[in-house]
């Protein structure tokens, strides 16, 4: 069995482990916020009618632009690394 680690997935998206606490928090608060409002809309459906999918799709934004930026800084670190070899 793996050995628990609080910091080796954090490292493996280019965080710490505060910055992944900070970030994941924020997606956990959202998720839920989205989830109530579908709820919502399950029993009353002429409100929130685009507020889960808008969660959703900015969730998705937010990730992908994450994702984007954490490509660029581990080409620009392993650009580093051979140009100081």
């Amino acid at each position: 069995m793996k050995r628990l680690s609080f910091t080796e997935h954090p490292a493996s998206v280019g965080e710490n482990y505060f910055e992944h606490l900070r970030h994941a928090s924020g997606f956990a608060a959202s998720m839920i916020t989205g989830g109530c409002a579908c709820l919502v809309h399950a029993i009353l459906p002429f409100l929130f009618t685009h507020t889960g999918s808008g969660v959703i799709a900015t969730l998705n934004s937010r990730m992908i632009t994450n994702r984007r930026h954490q490509s660029a800084d581990r080409r620009a670190r392993g650009a580093k690394r051979v140009t100081a070899a």
